[in-house]
């Protein structure tokens, strides 16, 4: 043994608070708004470096849009947003109770997450495919998915759109350009690359969007993806939402520590940018830059999204065994949604009247779906999908040997 060196070590990232105690949100490493410059679509990636290591963030303390990033965003547009995500949190609130009931196995809510993918989703075409996690329903309510099919869908019953093969909120829509859920989670972001690649060989204009967790960037998948994007150029955004844990594990180890996950996107060559999460005017900017970079051939961009997954990491879960039970209190982001509410009363575009208003109308349609969904069954009640159906939407057209197997179940049509 060589006196000279002290014995090695290995650093284990530890959580900036626990239960019992408060924790210190000074690591997140803060802009002010309006502070973060806004680069030319054609920026060389390399020269992002300084936008993945700051924060993009638009609306202030008061709710007033500041600097280069707030875009002149139409007051219908900003009122869809504030719909699709009201639409999310009072869907989730009821849905949790209805898990609760035993209505169906399992769910999970993007709870303090809803910003990111209302303002993202309304800021892409349509037909440009999104490859979400199980956190991104706003997605869905953005572009306006009947809610009797979503609740249909959670349920696993007779009406189920997926006819019982995935576990609730694992969506999948082909019509709203949501791709299907994964529980295999970073396998997205490989997906997402791929379908870009697809959608320029064959001269489309049409981009996609891929979705991953803080935790799963340590994945494999992760860095595959962003190699294959740099060195064809997908025309894709590569979504990291740094929520800060993954079930329990705090976001350090995965490696969000001493770097920023927008960090390794520079580092593989890709355009990279670190944003509030929370504000939705920052998203819908970012997410237009972006679209619009990978629109005109510029090539991918990694977009990092600070935010705080405010409720647990799914029904299975309980938060205050691993951090401060008031942890979202202290969070330095805030509320998505009070934060919009904030601005659009600011410029006189809604009150405290109207948004009650608008609560009590969301929530009124979210009951009127549930009631109608129940009717085709819940987890308790044995309506489910026909068993017929394990033979259906396998090929394009059913083989002979199937409808004879399908017949042979008893008492089904050929």
């Amino acid at each position: 043994m060589n006196d000279d060196y002290a014995p090695l070590q290995l650093h284990v990232p530890e959580p900036s608070g626990r239960p019992g105690c408060t924790t210190d949100f000074s690591y997140l490493h803060l802009s002010d708004a309006g502070a973060v410059r806004k680069p030319a679509i054609d920026v060389a990636p390399a020269a992002t470096a300084d936008l993945a290591d700051s924060l993009v963030r638009v609306l202030d303390a008061e709710g007033h849009a500041q600097g280069p990033w707030a875009d002149n965003i139409p007051p219908q547009l900003l009122h869809d947003g504030l719909r699709a995500m009201l639409t999310t949190r009072l869907f989730d609130s009821r849905m949790v109770t209805a898990q609760r009931q035993k209505k169906m196995s399992f769910y999970m809510q993007s709870l303090g997450e809803e910003a990111i993918g209302s303002a993202h989703a309304l800021a892409l075409n349509r037909t440009d495919m999104c490859f979400p996690t199980y956190r991104q329903q706003s997605i869905l309510f953005a572009r306006q998915l009947p809610l009797v099919e979503m609740i249909c869908q959670l349920l696993s019953n007779e009406r189920d759109p997926l006819k019982g093969r995935q576990l609730p909120v694992m969506y999948s829509s082909k019509a709203m350009g949501f791709f299907s859920i994964s529980g295999n989670l970073a396998t997205q972001f490989v997906q997402a690359v791929g379908w870009a690649m697809a959608s320029a060989i064959k001269g489309d204009t049409r981009i996609a969007s891929g979705w991953i967790g803080d935790g799963s960037t340590a994945e494999s998948d992760f860095h595959t993806a962003l190699t294959f994007a740099h060195v064809y150029r997908a025309p894709v955004i590569l979504n990291v939402v740094n929520n800060q844990w993954a079930i329990s594990s705090f976001q350090g180890i995965a490696g969000g520590e001493a770097t920023t996950f927008a960090g390794r996107g520079v580092g593989c060559g890709i355009a990279s940018l670190r944003v509030d999460g929370n504000d939705f005017l920052a998203v819908y900017a970012a997410s237009r830059w972006a679209a619009e970079r990978a629109r005109r051939n510029f090539g991918p961009t990694l977009i990092e999204w600070v935010t705080y997954r405010a409720g647990p990491h799914s029904s299975s879960d309980d938060p205050s065994k691993y951090r401060p039970a008031d942890d979202w209190a202290h969070f330095p982001l805030g509320d998505p949604i009070t934060r919009l509410k904030q601005h659009l009363i600011a410029t006189d575009q809604w009150s405290e009247e109207r948004h009650s208003q608008l609560s009590s109308e969301i929530e009124g349609q979210i009951m009127a779906a549930q009631k109608e969904a129940e009717q085709y069954g819940t987890l308790v009640s044995g309506q489910v999908a026909s068993a017929a159906s394990i033979f259906e939407d396998v090929y394009k057209e059913m083989p002979a040997h199937l409808h004879t197997q399908r017949r042979q179940m008893g008492g089904l049509k050929p």
